[in-house]
């Protein structure tokens, strides 16, 4: 009878620490999920892009944006702003006229600046780069222009292309709307990891693929956007390159072989000629996709140092710097 009734005992002490461990858990999964809202909601606004559309009166689109700084600047996609009259939707539900300070069309970004007589809330950048499949985020924005509102999901994937090789996308299965675009997709601190971009839909509604523009990336077009209204590129010569796999250090590395070179501009100046190889690029592989975004971000004063490889001079190094 005392074995029965330890039997029984520990069973219930089993299930009691099953139960409050679980409760436990979601409450503070819950927790985490109205904190990371809260802190972010009011940094998100809704953008209205309207245009004259002759007899059939005005063409409306509608999104969102996520306020970059404390001055004004706000950060959305490109594609919503169709209209020449922008107002932007603060959470107090005061509503500003904006004007574009610069858009990028290879990222689908663009930068708007309205003149708040209140205090604003930028919102804050998580490091993208730290991003795990099956992290939880929340995807904060104007979902067919209902208002801002939030869904919760995961990080499907990382890296996609969706059509652009050179932003590598985030993945998400958190409910993203027509409306949602140019919102914030948030980390469970309330960070920001990506802009909601486009989604993957047969019927144009959500099918549970979403697509957001990485925070890095976003920091660093919008940063550029605002100090020069364009996105500065690097032109280092026209030319054409190929992939090549080669043996170097007792390592497989990545290369791109120059398989054409115009005789005019900086490449061929400092002496490099087809065949040679670009192994590295700011010391990173030298892949495409490495060489395109150094290229396309360098901003004034910055360098791009590439190492070659010749068949004639072996390992060389050459810098080039983007001037205005």
């Amino acid at each position: 009878m005392k074995f029965f009734n330890k039997n029984i005992l520990s069973y219930v002490f089993v299930i009691l620490i099953t139960f409050i461990s679980t409760w436990y858990f979601i409450t503070n999964d819950k927790n985490k999920l109205v904190y990371a809202t809260e802190k972010s909601i009011a940094s998100v606004v809704t953008i209205s892009s309207t245009s004259e559309r002759g007899y059939k009166g005005k063409r409306n689109e509608i999104g969102s944006g996520v306020i970059f700084s404390d001055d004004g600047y706000i950060v959305t996609n490109l594609h919503i702003l169709k209209g020449q009259n922008i107002e932007v939707g603060l959470k107090s539900g005061k509503v500003l006229d904006a004007k574009i300070i610069g858009f990028d069309e290879n990222s689908d970004l663009a930068v708007l600046k309205i003149s708040p007589e209140e205090e604003i809330y930028p919102i804050n950048f998580a490091n993208s780069e730290h991003l795990k499949i099956g992290d939880k985020v929340l995807a904060i924005g104007n979902p067919y222009g209902i208002g801002i509102s939030v869904s919760s999901g995961i990080i499907s994937a990382t890296g996609r292309d969706y059509g652009n090789p050179y932003l590598q996308l985030i993945q998400t299965d958190a409910a993203i709307n027509p409306g949602n675009s140019g919102g914030a997709l948030i980390n469970e601190n309330g960070n920001l990891i990506g802009i909601n971009s486009k989604i993957f839909s047969k019927t144009g509604a959500y099918q549970g693929i979403g697509f957001a523009i990485p925070s890095n990336l976003v920091v660093q077009i919008a940063t550029q956007l605002i100090k020069y209204g364009k996105i500065n590129t690097l032109w280092i010569g026209n030319f054409r390159v190929s992939n090549v796999k080669l043996k170097r250090n007792n390592r497989i590395i990545d290369g791109l072989r120059i398989i054409e070179l115009d005789e005019i501009g900086p490449l061929y100046e400092k002496g490099i000629r087809v065949n040679d190889i670009i192994l590295k690029i700011n010391g990173q592989n030298g892949s495409w996709n490495n060489l395109v975004q150094s290229m396309k971000f360098a901003t004034l004063g910055e360098k791009l140092q590439l190492e070659f490889y010749s068949n004639d001079e072996g390992i060389l190094m050459h810098e080039f710097k983007y001037e205005d």
